[in-house]
């Protein structure tokens, strides 16, 4: 009976053993499974802020001339780090915290000697994910207290992700070239993200220029990394000079 349960174990850990391996060839985890797994969840991430983000500034700002008793006054500065909070804890919920889960779900698999080389990928995770966290908060907030209605404000978010994606894709194609990218927010934080796991290439495309019969390859290359970093640093600051003209802090509380 004993050695049954020994052969059946056996055999066991063996096909545990296959399947990792199989698994592993399959699916590498390294830099570039992450960093696909933070696209994606950076994506399910702006759905819900789609939802969620304008009702919290929008809600206020379209009721702040309810009398006073109905209302609860703060700084600014607090209200926007109040309302600013929620997404913050709701978007890392659904971001970093399940993905440096996986990390070291991985690292446990692996062993100390695997944590320790891929560290690095850790610390991109969590900078991408929250550098794209606090873009999506700054934006919804802005938008709401510059809109005001909840629906509006939400179409109005959609719009600024999608509508320069789709300009800076025509100026790309027109002009061959990819700096049309430094208008879209999703190439962006794409390009961002590839620079902190180290996967970022500037020679993303080549074309062939015919003139005649003779065709001349022409090279297209990404914006550099510093200028995508500026341009959300400019956006951001675009968000909270927005904010510090148009809330008003005041809190609805009925």
């Amino acid at each position: 009976m004993i050695e049954a349960i020994l052969i059946y174990l056996h055999h066991n850990v063996n096909a545990l053993a296959i399947l990792k391996v199989d698994v592993r060839e399959l699916i590498p985890i390294d830099a570039s499974f992450f960093q696909t797994f933070v696209n994606l969840q950076g994506t399910f991430a702006f759905f819900v802020t789609l939802l969620v983000g304008p009702p919290l500034v929008a809600r206020d700002l379209r009721n702040n001339a309810l009398p006073l008793y109905l209302c609860r006054p703060f700084s600014r500065t607090e209200y926007v780090l109040g309302k600013m909070s929620v997404l913050l804890i709701l978007l890392s919920a659904i971001t970093w915290v399940p993905q440096l889960l996986l990390f070291l779900f991985q690292s446990y698999l692996e062993g100390a000697s695997w944590f320790m080389h891929n560290l690095a990928l850790a610390s991109a995770i969590f900078i991408g994910s929250v550098v794209w966290i606090l873009l999506l908060a700054l934006l919804s907030q802005a938008v709401s207290a510059l809109v005001k209605w909840r629906v509006i404000a939400s179409a109005t978010l959609l719009g600024i992700f999608f509508i320069p994606s789709v300009f800076g894709e025509v100026m790309n194609h027109l002009f061959l070239t990819r700096w049309g990218n430094i208008i879209s927010l999703g190439a962006l934080i794409k390009n961002v993200t590839a620079g902190l796991f180290g996967t970022f290439v500037r020679a993303s495309g080549r074309f062939t220029d015919w003139d005649g019969r003779v065709g001349h390859e022409i090279i297209v290359y990404e914006p550099p990394l510093w200028a995508s970093w500026f341009m959300l640093f400019l956006i951001c600051v675009i968000c909270l000079a927005l904010l510090s003209r148009k809330v008003k802090a005041y809190e609805v509380v009925r």
